[in-house]
């Protein structure tokens, strides 16, 4: 059985179940930043200078200052470097930074950007499914604060994606001063198809670096490599496995964020297939299920919307919250279609301390109906509730829930189902 059995994972899910269809914590929004074009990440700056950055999908980050005013210029444009995007619906772009640890000394950051291979002009099964590379990238900060150093640009790494979706894309700094970076399964559904491992599914595989949160030393370099392998990494003496991988078995763990109190757990959304979303705290050599599990389901990934009664999910990790996706079931007994972490409030309001933001996408496919959540651990239990709006209709896309060094939330979100326009905004969370 898993780490948690099933039973117990059951028990769990039906109180988050009832927490979220009973209730609601009231909440406010105030819009912090607007005019931007489908804002997927948002970091402070860890200089003191209270300045905020958000990373849009379509390229440029954006600097708002710390008088809330944004600057006209982006800090970094990688607008010409990635693919052109679907303006309908798109997963590659640039999806994630973070600034290193010393920061305010060395003024390196870190990128993770979409970006084309080379193919040749008959090679239309590429195009087909988007086959492109993402980069993780250092750049260095120029002599101007609100400017980077475009030409400063050092890959890391370059990992090969089969199709357009499922590319993850969040960094963060652990406490331990590693880079954690999520990556998604390689796309298309139900880890299958071209680009997959047609047996296990690429979650499972351990050669690959897909559907895994990877943990990098940027300080360091192991031979061959731009970046150093941790020593403790858990599986750097096991034959055929990436010593890059911290943790395995996700589909697109889209938005991770490490607590910044407590005991500094690592906190992952990730987006599953038709009929559950999930959310993880990922532990060092974790197996999170996908494609054996859908959050706490046995999947069947010939048969996708019909769970089988039993498999080998022999240690496996249940998630902390499971919801029911609003193509299975719907009406009150849908949370959402895509599940949108995820920060732990450590902000000045009292109450709300030690509580898990998130959100979701929609409450379905061709609407524009995000919704905001919030989850409490009570003694190992999450049970989660709405977060209801109060003071605005909230008519929108969620596209990510995360954090300022102070522990404040915001939600980044988005007028359009791609990335288009330039109307999207970032709103603060606020009792």
């Amino acid at each position: 059985m898993r780490k948690l059995n099933i039973l117990a994972a059951l028990t769990a899910v039906a109180m988050a179940f009832l927490a979220g269809s009973a209730g609601a914590l009231d909440v406010k929004v105030e819009a912090f930043a607007t005019g931007l074009q489908s804002p997927v990440d948002l970091k402070e700056v860890p200089d003191g200078s209270g300045r905020i950055f958000i990373m849009q999908q379509t390229g440029a980050i954006a600097v708002v200052n710390a008088d809330g005013t944004m600057r006209p210029e982006p800090f970094l444009d990688l607008r010409a470097k990635i693919p052109q995007l679907y303006v309908r619906f798109d997963e590659r772009g640039t999806l994630g930074f973070a600034f290193h640890p010393n920061y305010k000394d060395n003024g390196k950051f870190y990128v993770y950007s979409s970006r084309d291979i080379v193919r040749e002009k008959e090679d239309l099964l590429h195009e087909v499914f988007g086959h492109h590379t993402s980069y993780v990238s250092e750049f260095t900060v120029s002599k101007n604060p609100n400017g980077a150093d475009i030409d400063s640009e050092r890959v890391l790494m370059k990992i090969e994606q089969p199709q357009f979706n499922h590319n993850g894309g969040a960094m963060e700094f652990g406490p331990d001063g590693y880079l954690y970076i999520a990556l998604g399964d390689g796309g298309f559904a139900d880890d299958w198809g071209y680009g997959h491992n047609k047996k296990i599914g690429n979650g499972q595989d351990l050669s690959s670096l897909l559907g895994k949160i990877l943990r990098i030393d940027v300080d360091s370099k192991s031979d061959g490599l731009e970046y150093g392998i941790p020593a403790d990494n858990p599986f750097v003496n096991q034959d055929g496995a990436r010593a890059e991988i911290f943790a395995y078995g996700f589909r697109n763990p889209w938005r991770m964020t490490f607590d910044t109190g407590g005991d500094h757990q690592l906190f992952v959304a990730d987006v599953q297939q038709n009929s559950y979303e999930e959310v993880d705290i990922v532990t060092s050599g974790g197996n999170y299920g996908w494609r054996v599990m859908e959050a706490n389901h046995c999947f069947d990934y010939l048969n996708p919307n019909d769970h089988l009664d039993s498999c080998d999910s022999a240690g496996m990790i249940a998630p902390i919250i499971e919801y029911n996706h609003c193509n299975k079931f719907g009406g009150k007994n849908c949370f959402g279609v895509n599940v949108q972490g995820g920060a732990v409030y450590r902000g000045s309001h009292e109450s709300w301390q030690g509580k898990y933001f998130y959100g979701d996408w929609s409450m379905s496919f061709g609407g524009k109906s995000g919704r905001l959540y919030v989850a409490t651990n009570d003694g190992g239990t999450w049970a989660f509730e709405r977060a209801h709006v109060t003071n605005h209709d909230f008519v929108t896309h969620v596209l990510a829930v995360l954090q300022d060094l102070k522990g404040n939330v915001y939600a980044l979100t988005s007028e359009s189902m791609g990335p288009f326009g330039s109307r999207d905004t970032v709103y603060k969370i606020v009792p």
